[in-house]
């Protein structure tokens, strides 16, 4: 049990990050227009500036922080991000003007870091046959956070707009005292790196990373596949009150569908899927169902169909943990902080891109007067988009795992 421990920790501040956006989401509206003393329309203007905000410092610092827990180590970057996590909620929660709300996203997003630390420290710990499926852990219990999140959030929001704020602090600060017990250090001497500025900016990280074999197309396709796979939280509320007719707690309940789906695909069968099949025909097998699950919700008209076709959705999500796996496993022991502040820059990057990307699909194609209407079109171009990963995987030569230098 005295080793599970550590992991224990891992997946709770993993399902802490990704319930801590779930909590505040429901209250947010409200929030906005407390403190600005506005209408919805502008409090929405404010909600997309916070979010992007948010991203791009996930984007700026992601290998900043990354690099140095390569350096100091995971323990400490860990710990100390959660408890400026904490911080930041009590901030938000006593926020009175919308310039404190600002701040308290520019804080989040770089304490967002625990991610890509949490990341690189599953893979120190894992043997490299072993780093796919325990990356699957990671997004099984973002898949917990995900269902959980939004329910506890419309729960709190009872006892008004603060009260997730307090509760998400709250949870940040438990689960910091609990890793300052359990929590070991992974970043021995054998692995330690120097910390250098020229590798620590997204800039310099990209071109460090993606000089390693092969890294640079497995990036290209996790930009690619992270903007295709957005189509989901971007559009999902937009296109089933526009083709099915569904209200708040429909579109809920399904979002609560795929997050149990992708928890269960990413925490029980990815092990057995691996197992069978291999990491690169993992990668293939389950990009090949996203594209067959985006071109069947592009074209559905009932929406039974579309909840049916959750499980096949959330089949899908095996893609993510094997391609993870195969980056890990291509760094060296050296660089997996380097890595995984890379890929969360990545990541950032996409979720800056994607909203406006699918979000203008949507209106192009269900706006008065457009020549031809068609709610699924965002799902279509992630489907065309997923092809495209497909093939430019399939052209990526096998990699070997790196010697520490």
């Amino acid at each position: 049990m005295k080793n599970r421990l550590p992991i224990i920790f891992i997946l709770i501040t993993m399902v802490i990050d990704s319930m801590g956006i779930g909590l505040i989401l429901p209250v947010m509206p409200d929030l906005i227009q407390e403190v600005e003393g506005a209408g919805l329309g502008a409090a929405a203007v404010w909600g997309g500036l916070l979010a992007t905000i948010f991203a791009a410092m996930q984007f700026l610092c992601g290998p900043t922080v990354g690099n140095i827990s390569d350096s100091v180590g995971r323990r400490p970057v860990l710990l100390f991000s959660l408890v400026i996590m904490a911080f930041d909620y009590v901030l938000m929660a006593v926020a009175g003007t919308i310039w404190l709300l600002i701040i308290g996203r520019i804080i989040g997003g770089i304490t967002a870091a625990t991610q890509s630390t949490a990341a690189a420290y599953i893979a120190d710990i894992s043997k490299p046959e072993e780093k796919a499926a325990n990356f699957g852990l990671i997004g099984a219990a973002f898949g917990v956070g995900f269902v959980f999140g939004p329910l506890l959030g419309g729960l709190l929001a009872e006892y008004g707009t603060r009260a997730p704020f307090w509760a998400a602090a709250f949870l940040a600060g438990a689960n910091a005292v609990f890793g300052y017990f359990v929590l070991p250090e992974t970043v021995t001497d054998r692995i330690r790196r120097p910390f250098q500025w020229r590798r620590a900016n997204p800039l310099g990280a990209f071109s460090n990373i993606g000089a390693l074999p092969g890294l640079k197309r497995l990036m290209l396709i996790t930009f690619v596949y992270t903007v295709a796979f957005y189509v989901y939280p971007g559009v999902w509320a937009y296109y089933g009150a526009e083709r099915f007719g569904w209200g708040p707690g429909m579109i809920g309940l399904s979002l609560g569908m795929f997050g149990i789906g992708i928890a269960i695909v990413q925490g029980l069968l990815i092990r057995p899927i691996l197992n069978r099949i291999g990491e690169r025909k993992a990668v293939i097998f389950g990009l090949a169902v996203d594209v067959g699950a985006f071109v069947m919700l592009g074209f559905v008209t009932n929406g039974w169909i579309a909840l049916a076709l959750t499980p096949l959705t959330a089949l899908g999500s095996v893609a993510g943990p094997a391609l993870q796996g195969i980056m890990s496993r291509t760094a060296s022991d050296d660089q997996q902080g380097e890595l995984q502040g890379t890929v969360s820059s990545i990541n950032a990057v996409a979720t800056i891109v994607a909203p406006l990307l699918v979000t203008q699909t949507f209106w192009y194609f269900t706006a008065a007067g457009t020549p031809f209407y068609m709610p699924g079109a965002p799902f279509l171009l992630s489907a065309i988009l997923t092809v495209g990963c497909i093939v430019v995987f399939v052209q990526t030569p096998r990699q070997k795992h790196a010697r520490v230098i």
